[in-house]
């Protein structure tokens, strides 16, 4: 089941459910995903049992939606700063050759002479997939913004003036709501565009931080319930309606390091992350970056991220926005 949201002429949203490759139909009653979805979790069912029981009512137009701009991000939350946007990295092996490469490095290489990542991507090799009832080694982590930083599909990622790029990053994301008794609840997956500065990382890995805190986009749709154990996507940048890169990317717990819950348990191990009625968008990271084979973005290319088992793609377009000078006052 594939669920996403639309804003309707009257500011009303219209939740739709669709099974992927057929038509969309609006859930009967639902004012939005993230109601419905909280609404199943406090209730202790499943989401498709709580569509199912309100019924499903007119027939949407999904991509007319899409193009005319009225699609919003998947899930949203009444106030923004309870929606949580973060991330994992160093999760994903990447391509055959790269994963033996890597792996020979790290596990023939002495411990002192490992970059600090190569490090944290050993651990997870080693740690990451923890057999039931263990825990394993937790991962890189970051924190990119709440609500206020997630862009719906088709609005463009702005990037700062003072950034020095501003880079796609294909990648899944989980998006959860927590129970009103504080319990996290998974609703599924979506694609999602974890825009960052690669160049602003690349000068200092200490730096992460930094460039991580951009927007972010994700959706249009989710994948309600568990994700395939083998993804496989497309990432591509148009510029000027002309593809100027296109790469296939990997993701699925048969292409990382790490599995979904062990990842999962590293974000909501912390009390500050099972806050009644907060929602988490959490990315699970990448091997696939137009950055690596020297693409340097511009302002109006258009990002589009694809996944077939996720519903339409993602698509985005670059702006800068414009030089402010913030001024800090004493009080």
């Amino acid at each position: 089941m594939l669920i996403s949201q639309i804003r309707n002429e009257d500011g009303s949203t219209t939740v739709a459910v669709r099974a992927p490759g057929e038509t969309a139909r609006a859930v009967a009653g639902a004012t939005s995903v993230y109601a419905l979805a909280l609404e199943a979790a406090n209730a202790g069912r499943s989401l498709k049992d709580t569509i199912e029981a309100k019924g499903l009512g007119a027939v949407v137009d999904l991509e007319k939606a899409y193009a005319e701009g009225r699609l919003l991000p998947p899930i949203t939350h009444p106030d923004p700063a309870h929606l949580h946007l973060t991330g994992t990295g160093l999760t994903h092996l990447g391509s055959a050759a790269t994963r033996d490469a890597m792996h020979k490095k790290t596990t023939e290489a002495a411990a002192e002479t490992l970059t600090d990542s190569m490090k944290m991507f050993r651990m997870g090799l080693e740690g990451g997939k923890p057999k039931p009832g263990e825990t394993g080694v937790q991962p890189e982590w970051f924190y990119k913004g709440n609500g206020t930083s997630a862009v719906a599909p088709g609005s463009a990622l702005v990037s700062p003036a003072f950034a020095e790029d501003g880079g796609e990053e294909p990648e899944m994301a989980g998006i959860y709501v927590i129970s009103d008794k504080g319990v996290p609840f998974r609703i599924g997956f979506a694609v999602a565009n974890e825009f960052s500065d690669h160049k602003t990382e690349r000068v200092n890995y200490l730096w992460l931080a930094h460039s991580k805190l951009r927007q972010a986009s994700f959706g249009p749709e989710i994948r309600v319930g568990a994700a395939p154990e083998d993804i496989r996507g497309t990432s591509r940048i148009l510029r000027g309606g002309e593809v100027l890169w296109e790469k296939p990317f990997l993701s699925g717990e048969a292409n990382m390091s790490h599995s979904f819950a062990n990842l999962e348990h590293h974000h909501f191990k912390y009390g500050l992350f099972r806050q009644p009625g907060d929602v988490h968008v959490h990315m699970f990271g990448t091997a696939t970056l137009s950055f690596g084979d020297g693409i340097r973005t511009e302002e109006g290319d258009v990002f589009e991220i694809e996944a077939a088992e996720f519903g339409l793609p993602l698509r985005n377009p670059l702006a800068i926005a414009a030089d402010e000078q913030v001024a800090i006052h004493q009080l």
